[in-house]
């Protein structure tokens, strides 16, 4: 990720620490650029929301905080990568992405893709395994002057 998207920070939003979060923006990033020369609204609109819900439904689930419902938005992540490409090849079937850019979405695409797989698998372990916690820690304070 280019910049830090905010410099906010608290427990809610570490999912912006998740590299496969920040990958998941930039594959909307480039998704978004590649496909500006796509003239019908309809299939550009629906290979852009397939993107951008990747890492949106990361950062939902992440704010579920109970496992269960962590993974189930990481299972919809997942969903929303295999239409994304679906699309692009799609795209590139009716000569409205160059091979050129259908590769460039194809790698970043894969790296998230495996990065999804990871933390899912990663997940799914605690959950088996029982040792998920979900509680929250007491809020940290700074000290007053």
């Amino acid at each position: 990720m280019k910049d830090e998207p905010t410099r906010r920070q608290n427990l809610n939003r570490r999912y912006m620490k998740l590299e496969v979060w920040q990958l998941g923006v930039d594959l909307f990033e480039l998704v978004f650029k590649e496909t500006r020369g796509v003239a019908d609204f309809k299939l550009r609109s629906q290979i852009t929301d397939a993107a951008q819900s990747v890492s949106a439904n990361i950062a939902e689930g992440y704010g579920r905080r109970t496992l269960p419902e962590y993974l189930q938005f990481l299972y919809t992540a997942k969903g929303s990568l295999g239409e994304c490409l679906t699309r692009t090849v799609g795209l590139r079937r009716v000569d409205l992405l160059t091979a050129g850019q259908l590769e460039a979405i194809d790698v970043l695409h894969y790296e998230v893709e495996n990065k999804l797989l990871a933390l899912i698998r990663s997940l799914e372990a605690k959950r088996a395994d029982d040792s998920w916690d979900a509680t929250l820690p007491p809020a940290h304070h700074p000290p007053s002057s």
